[in-house]
């Protein structure tokens, strides 16, 4: 074998060598630890050093990509002492071996071992780890000390282990999913979601002060689950002097169970006799963090405090989970028109109705600017000093307004009957 012969022999060993760490490196970067663990489930042959590679990712990929770096540069130079040593003249030499190497780059070491490793992540992952978790010991510390070159050269902090992926990187890679319809816009979305609940604050989810439900604590228990069957409220805050004094929060099926034990406990004993205590939390607190301490706290409801003190309304789990799969809704929540004539001088109209198209539907002297409130809800919630139950009625100027269904999961008034007083139809 002439000499030429073995350079070339060895460009060729050397670039093959340098593609499969490239597609070794690939693959590692794809497999997840619950990929790994179902293999070790399916008892699959070597997942055991693949776990220990999976367990110091960061670190084998820095490795296996210095390797394939030094070989792709030694068969790139081989490759050019192999033109040169040819007939060709120096120039020509030069210019076919960066046309070559360039090729052979983009070719054998770009797109083929990169697509061969996402195809076939499990297996090459698998051979791949034994040999990493070998020449790790050895490459290792050199991939350090370029990593921390590199960071030392790069403006700003860097990254102890190299530049990495990022949270926004993530969500780049969940937005190509979807375009390759790998995954749904639903998911993607929900995906969104849950990077954003970080950035989401306590008030931003919870249910202002003005929209709560709440009981005295000197009423009877049987008051207690009138109030909790009407509004719709399993969880009722139980309150002192006012609602900025909130001493605890009472539990239907601790008031159901008392009187299941007791019938006249519903009408001997009071709320506070049988409340728990209040979970309180500030108004600044990451959803993300709230939603971890309420279920390691496992308490269901949390009453928000703001700067001063005060009450400023109240948050359950529900809450912040719609943050992220969106409006949760149950089989009686229908979509229903804004106004519904029953008859004459008889309308049923949504709570969420406008207080000034209110006033020019039945020819009241109200104004949103005057009352300081926009929805017919937020006017009956400031006429009653409380948020209207379902039954609650108002009398106002000759009308009387009843609040009908509760709406939605926080159980909120969605419509309204409007009759003149003196008419008796419902329907």
């Amino acid at each position: 074998m002439t000499n030429l012969t073995l350079f070339i022999s060895l460009a060729i060993l050397v670039e093959v060598l340098a593609a499969f760490f490239i597609a070794g490196r690939t693959a590692i970067l794809k497999v997840s630890e619950s990929r790994v663990e179902q293999l070790r489930k399916e008892e699959t042959r070597g997942v055991e050093k693949l776990q220990k590679v999976i367990a110091e990712k960061a670190k084998h990929v820095a490795v296996l990509q210095l390797v394939a770096l030094a070989l792709t540069s030694t068969g790139g130079v081989l490759l050019t002492f192999v033109f040169l040593k040819s007939n060709l003249n120096v120039n020509s030499a030069l210019i076919m071996a960066i046309v070559v190497v360039s090729l052979l780059g983009f070719i054998v070491l770009g797109v083929a071992p990169e697509t061969l490793g996402k195809q076939k992540s499990d297996q090459i992952s698998i051979l791949t780890a034994p040999i990493s978790l070998v020449i790790k010991p050895v490459i290792w510390p050199v991939a350090q000390l370029l990593v921390a070159i590199g960071n030392a050269l790069t403006p700003g902090k860097g990254f102890k282990e190299g530049p990495f992926a990022t949270a926004e990187d993530l969500r780049d890679l969940v937005d190509q999913a979807e375009q390759a319809d790998v995954i749904e816009d639903e998911e993607r979305q929900m995906i969104h979601s849950v990077f954003e609940l970080g950035d989401t604050v306590a008030r931003e989810v919870m249910v202002p002060r003005t929209d709560m439900v709440w009981i005295e604590k000197g009423k009877t228990l049987r008051q207690a689950i009138s109030l909790s069957l009407r509004s719709g409220y399993s969880r009722i805050p139980v309150i002192g002097d006012d609602s900025d004094d909130i001493v605890g929060v009472v539990y239907l099926k601790d008031i159901s169970r008392r009187i299941f034990e007791n019938s006249e406990a519903e009408r001997s004993e009071l709320v506070e006799q049988l409340m728990r205590p209040a979970y309180f939390v500030p108004d600044s607190k990451p959803a993300d963090e709230l939603l971890r301490d309420m279920q390691s706290a496992r308490v269901h409801l949390a009453v928000v405090i703001d700067e001063y003190g005060g009450t400023a309304g109240l948050v359950t789990i529900e809450d912040i989970l719609e943050e992220i799969v969106g409006e949760i809704t149950d089989e009686y929540d229908t979509h229903l028109p804004e106004v519904n004539e029953l008859g004459p001088n008889v309308y049923r109209v949504s709570s969420r109705i406008h207080l000034d198209d209110l006033a020019e539907l039945i020819d009241l002297d109200l104004s949103s600017d005057d009352e300081g409130v926009d929805t017919l809800s937020g006017y009956l919630a400031k006429q009653l000093e409380r948020v209207p139950i379902p039954g609650t009625s108002i009398d106002i100027e000759g009308w009387e307004f009843v609040a009908e269904r509760a709406a939605g999961r926080r159980n909120k008034i969605g419509t309204i009957l409007i009759r003149k007083s003196e008419v008796k139809e419902t329907e």
